[in-house]
Formats: structure tokens, sequence, C-alpha cells
């Protein structure tokens, strides 16, 4: 017995052609669905990368207990289990965020394995000049990575050479290898179609469009407020690299076709999560609460022992959670007590859960019964308390500072953590979910979730099933307090809070209004802040609208940021109508 994984990252579901889709080139992922049972509702647990990437080891969830970071002592690794049972595990990948600090454990627990470089600004090569860069971006937020990228992208000139290619190069290379072998798995994991959506041109070519904008294939994680013809080649920037992934996808169908492995080997095709491309006015991920384009995602899987069910499609409710229970499952591993999924129903329709669980860590804590979306806020808005829960304290790109750690105490084990206390420190998140306050949606009535509702007695029944599967995850008391939910007893009226929080909801999805639509001055939402206050009269404009941005010593830092870029950001932090009134007395001036 053998297996394949077959991982993307930020691969949108409702862009693929068996989800619908009718406009990508995806041939390939179209032919998957033909082989394979295709599932109907996937979501997501614990977001983004690395935590997802914890619960495909764990099968368990993770995000109530602390966001991005390592492995953790007490965790049981399904790539390890497999290894100590006898079954090579390998992983080929070029996602940069497993050799950062916060992603350090998780290569390791595998047999072997290979890394290429490159992706996004993965410190690879070194430039002291800087590199041939575009003269316009549309991108503002350029850190670091920004240049770092343009260095990289430099010795990628041809396919041949691309990360992507290279990681599946080297996944194939490891089943030829290794067909007259038994009992492996192997992880081909790209971090494709994750911004930025940097592909060759035969690529973009499949989406002809006219566009004559600055150079645009890396949106920030904000609002909209680019024009229609710029999110539109994004979109069509990202369905390029889609459709390179495409092709990689068909290299490994290719092989299976072609050595008959479909007799033996356990296929599965999965993403951590997904990516908004414009959609609900948004771009990214993780500043904005978890929408269906988020974490409703694509999930494909064969497996040779039920070869009837080609072609398929299932209902039940599925989670990340559910494919380390699944790979045990298929090499005979028993799987751990601390383990929450499920192998995957397969060979027939059979319910998995009542709902999933989903979120990051210090944002909405979410769940859905397939149905109904229940998104809970914060009850109150200083997000608090939030603390995270860890024995590896490093975040993504760093460890944690002393004056994180000087508050540090011990907590109390968790039902998971083998009888060990974990280091309890203040959290800290991206930022304040409370702003956009708690959301109901019907998926049945309202799938693109386009029109949060109000209903007291569906809320008590989502908030019930919430409260739930927090117990069942062991969740730290003070997520039941930043919540205003009951730590023990039922959930009732007093704890609703939809209605409450409905007006600030009403708010927060209000979409930024495009800078074309208002009069063209000498200012205008673009001009950047330092600007503004340096002139006399403008100034005076924003001491009257918004003085927090006169006087403040933020202005160090979001001083080259305009108006709309920092509404943008703050998600909500800018009334709809302030900034009218900002564009049109400074267009006056």
């Amino acid at each position: 017995m053998r297996a394949i994984m077959v991982m993307f990252d930020s691969l949108n579901r409702h862009m693929l052609p068996p989800y619908g889709c009718d406009w990508t080139h995806a041939p390939n992922f179209a032919r998957l669905a033909e082989r394979t049972v295709t599932y109907q509702k996937a979501y997501a647990g614990s977001m983004p990368c690395m935590p997802a990437r914890r619960e495909l080891h764990t099968g368990r969830h993770n995000f109530l207990h602390r966001g991005w970071g390592p492995m953790e002592p007490f965790d049981d690794s399904m790539p390890e289990l497999l290894k100590r049972a006898g079954v090579h595990t390998h992983l080929a990948s070029d996602h940069p965020h497993y050799w950062e600090d916060g992603g350090a454990t998780y290569h390791g627990r595998y047999s072997t394995w290979e890394f290429f470089r490159g992706q996004e600004g993965d410190p690879w090569k070194g430039h002291v000049a800087d590199p041939p860069m575009p003269e316009a971006d549309v991108k503002e937020l350029r850190a670091e990575g920004y240049r770092q990228d343009w260095v990289n992208r430099s010795y990628m000139p041809t396919e041949d050479l691309h990360h992507q290619t290279l990681t599946f190069d080297a996944g194939l290379d490891f089943v030829r290898t290794n067909l007259a072998e038994d009992r492996w798995f192997v992880q081909i994991e790209t971090f494709d179609p994750h911004e930025p959506f940097f592909s060759h041109q035969h690529y973009k070519d499949l989406y002809p469009h006219a566009y004559e904008g600055p150079h645009f294939d890396w949106p920030d994680y904000r609002q909209v407020t680019e024009t229609d013809e710029q999110v539109e080649h994004a979109r069509y920037e990202y369905a390029a690299l889609l459709s390179m992934c495409d092709r990689s996808l068909g290299r490994v169908l290719d092989l299976m076709d072609e050595h008959d492995l479909w007799q033996d080997t356990l296929l599965i095709v999965n993403t951590d999560h997904g990516l908004l491309l414009g959609e609900k006015e948004w771009w990214g991920k993780s500043v904005q609460p978890w929408y269906d384009e988020l974490v409703h995602l694509p999930l494909f899987v064969w497996d040779p022992r039920h070869p009837q069910a080609a072609g398929e499609r299932r209902e039940a409710l599925v989670q990340t959670i559910d494919l380390a229970p699944t790979l045990l499952e298929f090499f005979g591993v028993e799987r751990p007590l601390d383990t929450q999924g499920v192998p995957l129903p397969v060979a027939e329709e059979q319910p998995v859960r009542e709902a999933a669980l989903f979120g990051i860590h210090g944002g909405h804590v979410n769940v859905t019964d397939g149905r109904y979306v229940y998104m809970r806020a914060p009850a109150n808005a200083d997000n608090s308390p939030l603390y995270e829960h860890t024995l590896m304290p490093t975040h993504m790109r760093g460890r944690f500072t002393p004056e994180e750690l000087k508050d540090a105490e011990l907590a109390e084990p968790f039902t998971f953590t083998k009888g060990v206390p974990t280091l309890r420190t203040r959290g800290r998140t991206f930022f304040n979910p409370y702003r956009f306050g708690t959301l109901l949606f019907d998926l049945a009535t309202d799938p693109e979730q386009r029109a949060p509702f109000v209903d007291d007695e569906v809320e008590l029944r989502m908030a019930g099933l919430l409260v739930e599967l927090m117990r069942a995850n062991d969740a730290p008391p003070s997520q039941y307090e930043r919540l205003g939910l009951p730590a023990e007893g039922p959930v009732t009226d007093a704890h609703l809070l939809v209605r409450a929080q409905r007006e600030q909801a009403r708010q927060a999805a209000e979409p930024l209004p495009r800078p074309e639509d208002f009069p063209a001055g000498r200012f205008s939402l673009r001009t950047p802040i330092t600007a503004l206050v340096a002139d006399p009269e403008a100034v005076e404009v924003l001491r009257t609208h918004a003085p927090s941005l006169v006087d403040t010593e933020l202005l160090q830092a979001i001083g080259s940021t305009s108006l709309i870029s920092l509404a943008a950001l703050s998600g909500g932090g800018f009334p709809t109508v302030t900034l009218r009134v900002l564009a049109q007395e400074l267009a006056a001036l």
C-alpha cells in the first residue's frame, strides 16, 4: 500500500471546474474528479498556513490554544507515526514557512524531505544591489519580502526552473524510484497558487484581456480600493498560476496512469484554505471574517480499496483534521487518543459530524452545520482575555520576545498535552474581530454570504453547537470569557450576540468607495497622509474629520500611506460617510 498527497496552498474551490467554474483552464482537475471522490462540504479548521499543517499532522484543532507556531512536544505527528510503523514518509515542498522559526519542527517528522527555494519573499539569493522591479505596482505594502521576491524571480526565467516545477519533479522522482517498493507516503506540496501569482507567459496567455495598468500580481490583505480593471487583472493572474498548478497535477495523474498506481495507491488532493480575490470587496485572508471562499475547501480522494466510488460526490461534513486519520487507517496504524478527526467516508455516503469548528487564534470562533454558518465575535471591544498556550514560543518569523515572556506562567495541563503544563502568555492578533460583529448566514438562501440575518432560535442552536465543540477541544477558560459564552451549563438567550452587534456588523460590511467615485483635485484620498499634514488647509480638514491621524505618534509609521489605503487596512476603521466628506473637502481645496 502506498499513498500520494498533492497539497496546494490557497487553492480556491470556486475557481475549479469540478465545483462549477466555467472560465478557468483546469482540465486536469476535471479529470481528477472523474477518478476520485469529490467532497462537497470539506472545511478548514485552524488557520492559516502552519496551524492548518499542525492539524494535518495531529488530526485535531489548535487555534483555540495558540496562533502560528511549530509542532508542540506533546503533539502526535501522522508522518512520524507512519515512520515508526515502518512506512517511509517523504516531503517534497517549496512552502517557505516550513523553514522559518514558526514552522521549523514539521519537516523533521518525515523520514526524508526536500525543499526548493524562491517562493514569495524567501531569503534565498543574496543581492546587495536592488533587482529590476516594476516602475509602478498596485501593491503598496512592500516589506523586505517584496524586494527579495524580485531577486528570486530573476533565477526562474523558464518554467523548468520554477520552484513549483522542481517540487513536482522531486515528488515524481520519489515515486519512480520506489515503484517496486511497498509502504510509502509522499507529500508533494507546493505553495502555489498562494500570492504572489508568479507564472510564465504561456499561462497568462490563457486569459487574454485588455489591461494597461501598473503591475499587479500580489494583492495586499485589505479591503478593495483598486479599479475594476485592476481587480479583474489580479484574478486573471491568480487563474494563470492556477493553470500551472493544474499542469503539475496532470503530471501526477499521468504517472499514475502510466504505472497503474490506481490499483494500490491512495491519492489525496487538498489545500489549507482559499483566498479572497475581490469577493465581498476584500483581498487575502486573516484580516476579515473567515468567509466561505476561505474555508469551504476543494478535496479529492481516491482509495484503491473502493474503486466503485470513482466519480462520486460526498455530502458529509469533513475537515482538515480528518486527513491524518485517513492516512493512518489506510496503513493500518492506530490513531492516537488525542485525535479528533475520523477517516474520510470514501466507499459510501455516511455522516461524519454534526458541525465543524474553524477559525484563527484571537479571531472569530466559527461553526457550521453545512447549512448555517455562525461567526462568534468577542463580546467586548478589547478582544480579551486572549492567551497563547505553548511550549514552543516562536511566531512566524521570530522568537517570542523577553517582553512577551516576562509575565508568562505555567498553566494546568490540557487533556491533550499528556500531563504536561503549557506556558501561558498574553496573545496578540493581526486585527480585532470585534468590529465585524457576530454574524449568522444561511448558505441555502445566501450562498455568497451577502446577507447576515438575525434569528434568535437559529443562533441559540448554533451557539450551542459551538460551545459543544469548544468543550470537546478543551478550550481554555479565557476563550469562553472572551466570547461571552458559558464554560459550563447551557447556552441561553442571554448569551446571544447577533442582534446586539448587528449595527457594527453592518457598518464593517460596507464596501469602501473607489477613488474614481470622488471629484478630482489637488488633494484626494490617494494623497499620502504626510503631504496632507504638511499643507495648512488640508491638515485642518483632517483635524476636523479624522483628528487621530494628526495628533499621533503613528504618523511616523503611516505617514506615506494614503487615506484610502489606511481605511482599507483598518477594515472598517473609517466609516464610509467620513471618507466621502474627506474626499469632497480635500478636492475642493
